[in-house]
């Protein structure tokens, strides 16, 4: 039975310090105001919540205007996950671009700028980068989320994307500790397990996560996923083993640690979402994340009286609690200090910056940057009139979600006003019906067909082979992690989807170069 609890109390307030709840709405409801009063210290912020930068700004400052303290979170990583552009996709490649490229000057600039538009309009807490090392190439949810395959490489990255974010005076949060890269399952439905040695996770897994620390990240996020070789029974997110032993005592972080979304099915449909959030603050966990789902007032009670009763019945230290929420306010005091020592914007300038704006458009030098392109065995011939655009949709995971637009038309409209495109995105229909049919409403135009994880969706495979041979030259936009061998008269790999990346793409197909 749900324990109710009345009054603010120590108790009570430690109990909502550590709940990172989302809300429904573009402005605070009462409820969250009430429960901010209440001793709520953070809030999370997902594409529902953001429409402008102006908005955003407003939004953040009536939070502030009931307690400045509070923290407010965002899923921001760039890329494909966007919530500040959610309804226009982002204006930086992801993690697999500045990997990609592999400067990481570069990626320490892209991290610095979206870390001040966050700080601009009143974000500081960051929930990114992904530390995760992408081992396997058939992973549903992390993919082009990660800087690559190669732990060196991610971790460098991690480094500078870390340097970059707090250098803007945001929070950085590097995830899913102890590294998601090598599942097969998304842990928004289901509990992932990755059966691998020690050996291979003190090789590949955790080196990002140990460069992240000693370069001084003030967060980092669990993973709901089963590592049997770290702990054979409880997933890393309610894993004392792994979140006190090995993050806390061997790697030596004393940062907040945070949970990815508490009602995600690996956690909600085994434990539920009140005994999953007791265990994990029992195994280490500092802040639970909420909302992307869940995100009402019900929800945040129903944590709380949990927490409050687990401590009561004392299936929950006290003193665990306490050192949690004192950990929460600790980093609430950092972005505090931090906001005041970062220079005034406009103050610096960045390479990419259009002169008199005082914005940077390094994510789109980036972009460019991180284009690569193989011809085919016929003289490419830039486009110079409308195309018809063939985008093959895989269905988004949760974490990019649906609402955000991706792909190379809406670049080239901008290009070539009479650009024609469609969608294709079922995996049922028959390869040769739905081919015939796009031949058909393409008739003479040129023909550009954009993918997204080739390799892994086997109807879009057959479409595109069949596309290529009926047109050898129609021009073929890999947006997602490069694996398949390239085809059509050119071959663009953009490694990534964000629109910068459609745009840098765009400019290739009608005869722009792209600088590696």
């Amino acid at each position: 039975m749900t324990t109710v609890v009345r009054g603010s109390d120590t108790l009570t307030r430690d109990a909502l310090t550590v709940l990172q709840p989302g809300f429904v709405g573009t402005t605070a409801p009462e409820w969250l105001l009430r429960q901010i009063g209440e001793g709520l210290s953070a809030v999370g912020l997902f594409g529902r919540n953001i429409v402008t930068p102006e908005q955003l700004t407003a939004l953040t400052a009536q939070l502030r205007a009931e307690r400045d303290d509070v923290l407010v979170a965002i899923d921001e990583e760039g890329g494909d996950v966007t919530r500040l552009e959610v309804r226009d996709g982002s204006s930086f490649p992801g993690n697999y671009a500045l990997g990609t490229v592999d400067d990481i000057d570069l990626t320490r600039d892209v991290a610095r700028e979206l870390g001040r538009r966050l700080a601009d309009c009143g974000v500081d807490l960051n929930w990114a980068p992904s530390a995760d090392v992408n081992a396997n190439p058939d992973n549903p949810v992390i993919g082009v989320r990660a800087f690559g395959a190669d732990a060196g490489l991610v971790g460098r990255h991690t480094i500078a994307y870390v340097e970059g974010m707090q250098a803007a005076g945001v929070a950085g949060c590097v995830k899913h500790f102890p590294g998601h890269g090598d599942t097969n399952v998304d842990s928004h439905h289901a509990l992932p397990r990755i059966d691998v040695g020690l050996d291979t996770l003190y090789a590949r897994d955790l080196p990002p996560f140990r460069d992240a620390i000693a370069a001084g990240t003030k967060a980092v996020m669990s993973a709901h996923i089963l590592v049997p070789a770290l702990d054979a029974e409880n997933p890393a997110t309610l894993s004392r083993r792994i979140l006190t032993g090995l993050l806390r005592e061997e790697l030596g972080f004393e940062g907040l640690i945070i949970t990815d979304g508490i009602e995600m099915q690996a956690i909600a449909s085994t434990y539920g979402i009140e005994r999953g959030t007791v265990l994990s603050l029992a195994a280490g966990v500092d802040a639970i994340c909420v909302g992307g789902g869940l995100a009402d007032e019900g929800t945040v009670l129903r944590l709380r009286d949990a927490i409050v009763a687990a401590v009561r019945s004392g299936d929950l230290a006290e003193e665990r609690l306490a050192d949690a929420a004192a950990r929460v306010r600790a980093l609430a005091d950092w972005t505090r200090r931090a906001r005041k020592a970062v220079p005034v914007p406009g103050a610096e300038e960045q390479e990419g910056t259009a002169p008199g704006t005082g914005r940077s458009d390094v994510g789109l030098v980036a972009a460019r940057r991180a284009i690569r392109v193989t011809a085919g065995s016929l003289p490419y011939e830039p486009v110079t009139a409308g195309p018809y655009v063939a985008s093959f949709a895989p269905e988004a995971n949760i974490a990019v979600g649906a609402e955000t637009p991706w792909g190379v038309a809406p670049e080239l409209v901008k290009l070539l006003p009479d650009t024609v495109t469609e969608t294709f995105s079922d995996p049922s229909a028959q390869t040769a019906e739905l081919v015939g049919n796009m031949l058909a409403r393409a008739a003479d135009r040129r023909i550009v067909a954009v993918v997204r994880d080739v390799h892994r969706h086997p109807w879009m495979a057959a479409a595109l082979d069949a596309v290529v041979e009926a047109r050898p030259d129609t021009v073929v936009v890999e947006m997602g992690v490069n694996r398949a061998a390239p085809k059509g008269a050119l071959h663009i790999a953009t490694h990534g989807a964000a629109r910068v990346c459609g745009r840098a793409a765009a400019e290739v197909i009608t005869g722009g170069a792209a600088g590696a």
